[in-house]
């Protein structure tokens, strides 16, 4: 059986390392030990990229402002973030995991998702598996990890959260139900603040409370999402764990010096769509169909805009001038300033053939 054989209840685990950029830092510096450590240049620019549970309580936590990290909990140590050194440790970690089973999904540096329906050792269980896991990262790396045990993808990734840091919890196929029923909503990932208001007002709160509205309600109210909350709503998730997993996305961004209005972004925009567009020709086998352009305000609000046109761009050029337009589609003051830009590309497919050129204007 293979790993995207949906015939047969799986055994999926998902491993997410604790704090780990900022345990890396602790373990290979014994004076950070026990301290509140805060992965980020401590500058009026920069955020916050890890923070160790140390300094959680103060409630830091990452992508918020460093300065406001340093207000929190003066006392907290700054640490440049060292992304060659936490590959090499995430290198060493994945070498881990296939020792125990060749179906590897990595999701980032820090987290994997595991089918170890048909390990490759012997063990008695999935839980004893991804224990074994746990304990090899641990004796090889010095760091340690937290696991979820379960049928799906889905529930695996919640579970992963329920014990940490350093543990595990599993989730049993005759469990589902009731684990669902009480489980908050927001905790379905790709549910956030504005998703949540909008299911409030349906008077949905809980999961529980999403099972019971009919699906045709959901899709109505919010399309294929619909559709995929009242799956997920029932533990349904028949997402193999994909081995090669292919970009979604290919991007290029940067926080700027200066916070900058709209209108003078467009030098910006040139410069990341140049950057996108060379990492597309050299790593992208497939045929990139939609155009992002992504900012941030001054205030931290993530914005982006997006746009597919029924033929792909077909050069630099092409690129930076559909994302400067994309400024157009962004309805807001036009004396706001934004401190974050980037350019992206994604909606990959494996042939362009047969699509035809229009226009955004």
């Amino acid at each position: 059986m293979s790993a995207g054989d949906t015939n047969r209840i799986r055994k999926i685990v998902h491993v997410d390392m604790d704090a780990f950029y900022a345990s890396v830092e602790q373990r290979d510096n014994p004076e950070l030990r026990g301290r509140p450590v805060v992965v980020a240049k401590r500058s009026p620019r920069a955020v916050v990229t890890a923070a160790s549970y140390e300094a959680r309580p103060f409630g830091i936590h990452s992508a918020m402002p460093a300065m406001r990290a340093a207000k929190l909990c003066p006392e907290a140590v700054f640490v440049p973030p060292d992304f060659t050194r936490y590959k090499a440790v995430s290198a060493q970690i994945r070498e881990i995991f296939h020792r125990y089973t060749p179906h590897v999904e990595p999701l980032s540096l820090d987290e994997a998702y595991l089918d170890v329906t048909e390990p490759l050792i012997a063990s008695p269980s999935a839980t004893d598996t991804a224990r074994a896991i746990r304990d090899a990262i641990r004796d090889e790396t010095g760091l340690t990890a937290s696991a979820g045990i379960a049928p799906n993808k889905f529930l695996a990734k919640i579970a992963s959260d329920w014990r940490k840091p350093d543990g595990q919890f599993v989730i049993k196929p005759h469990q589902v139900a009731r684990f669902l029923t009480d489980l908050e909503v927001g905790k379905i990932h790709g549910v956030g603040r504005v998703m949540r208001a909008k299911l409030a007002e349906m008077n949905i709160a809980t999961v529980g409370d999403l099972r019971e509205i009919r699906p045709a309600v959901l899709v109505d109210r919010f399309g294929r999402w619909g559709q995929r909350l009242s799956e997920l709503a029932q533990g349904i998730d028949d997402r193999p764990v994909k081995s090669h997993r292919v970009a979604a996305q290919i991007s290029a961004e940067d926080t700027l010096s200066q916070d900058l209005l709209l209108s003078e972004l467009a030098p910006h925009i040139q410069r990341l769509a140049d950057k996108t567009w060379n990492n597309y020709q050299r790593k992208a086998s497939r045929v990139a169909r939609t155009i992002v352009l992504k900012l941030k305000t001054s205030d931290f609000q993530t914005l982006t805009r997006s746009y597919t046109p029924l033929a792909p761009p077909a050069s630099a050029l092409e690129l930076a001038d559909i994302a400067c337009a994309l400024r157009d589609r962004v309805e807001r003051d036009p004396e706001e300033r934004y401190r974050l830009v980037g350019v992206g590309l994604s909606g990959f497919v494996e042939d362009d053939s047969g699509m035809q050129q229009t226009t955004l204007f």
